[in-house]
């Protein structure tokens, strides 16, 4: 496949990756602060996130560091674009 193809879909597969983790984080946040054992909601919220993004950046990279950089860039938007959202520093 034509290599600027797949580092689009890197960019694209890291903004998914993105939302997920951080809209992940925002519904913990959100719910985490009515639960009895607060930490336990954060911490298992924390390795759930991580691990898909890990594996994301894994499996979308491919042991290309140019599909992990684009995959990175994809993440960092993402993130951006959260903050812009929901008007955090």
């Amino acid at each position: 496949m034509n290599e600027w193809l797949m580092l689009a879909l890197a960019v694209t597969a890291g903004l998914l990756l993105g939302v997920i983790f951080f809209g992940g984080l925002w519904w913990t946040v959100s719910k985490g602060v009515a639960v009895k054992r607060p930490a336990t909601w954060f911490l298992g919220s924390l390795l759930l996130r991580t691990g898909v993004v890990i594996a994301g950046f894994h499996a979308v990279s491919d042991g290309h560091w140019q599909r992990l950089l684009a995959c990175l860039l994809g993440f960092a938007v993402a993130r951006d674009l959260q903050k812009r959202d929901h008007h955090v520093v």
